[in-house]
C-alpha cells in the first residue's frame, strides 16, 4: 500500500513538474523565493498594526517569529528522519524531472516552503478575518501557489507538499489561539 502511494506520488509529481516549459520558469523562481513575499508580508503587517495597534503587533513578531522557527525546526526534524529523497536527487525521477530550482536540499519530506506559507495565512488571515473576511482565502491561494512552485522547480514531491500544507495549517491555527490568549491576558 504505501508503495503504491509513493509510486503514485513520484508519477504525480512527474506529470505536474513537466507541465512547465522555459518561458514559465522565470516566474516560478520568483514565485517559489521566500524573498518575494516580503511585500505581502509587509502590507499585512501594516493591516494588523491598523487593528492591533503597537502592543499587538510587537506581540505578533514574537508569535510569528515563534511560529516559523517552530515549523521549520519540525520540517527538519521530519526530514532528517524520514531522509526521502527529493526528486532533483532520487534514482529514476532525476533524470525525468524538469529541474528549475537554483540547489537541490537533500531531503524533502515535508516542505518548510508549504508549511510556512500556510501556517501565515491561516494565523493571519484569522486574525484579521473580524475585519477583512475573504482575507483568508486570498492567503490560501498565495499559500497553495507557493506550494506548487516547490512542485514546479523540481524540489519536492506533492505528498511532501500536502504533508507541509497541512501541518502549516495546525501550526497556524494554534498560534493564532496562543496570540489571542496572549494579547488578551497582555495587551487587551
Amino acid at each position: 500500500m504505501l508503495e503504491q502511494l509513493i509510486e503514485l506520488d513520484k508519477n504525480l509529481f512527474l506529470y505536474l513538474n513537466n507541465l512547465g516549459s522555459e518561458s514559465w520558469d522565470g516566474l516560478w523562481l520568483v514565485i517559489t523565493n521566500k524573498l518575494c513575499s516580503i511585500p505581502l508580508y509587509a502590507i499585512l503587517l501594516v493591516l494588523i498594526y491598523k487593528k492591533y495597534g503597537w502592543k499587538g503587533i510587537l506581540l505578533l513578531v514574537f508569535v510569528v517569529a515563534a511560529m516559523i522557527t517552530f515549523t521549520d525546526q519540525i520540517t527538519n526534524v521530519f526530514k532528517d528522519t524520514f531522509q526521502r529523497a527529493r526528486p532533483c536527487r532520487a534514482e529514476g525521477v532525476m533524470d525525468l524531472t524538469r529541474f528549475v530550482a537554483p540547489r537541490c536540499g537533500k531531503y524533502g519530506f515535508f516542505s518548510g516552503h508549504a508549511s510556512n506559507s500556510m501556517s501565515v495565512a491561516i494565523f493571519t488571515g484569522l486574525l484579521l478575518k473580524p475585519y477583512f473576511k475573504n482575507l483568508i482565502y486570498l492567503l490560501l491561494i498565495w499559500s497553495l501557489i507557493v506550494a506548487y512552485s516547490r512542485i514546479y522547480v523540481g524540489v519536492h514531491y506533492p505528498l511532501d507538499i500536502l504533508c507541509g500544507l497541512t501541518f502549516g495549517t495546525i501550526a497556524g491555527f494554534g498560534f493564532y489561539k496562543l496570540y489571542n490568549y496572549l494579547f488578551k491576558r497582555y495587551v487587551a
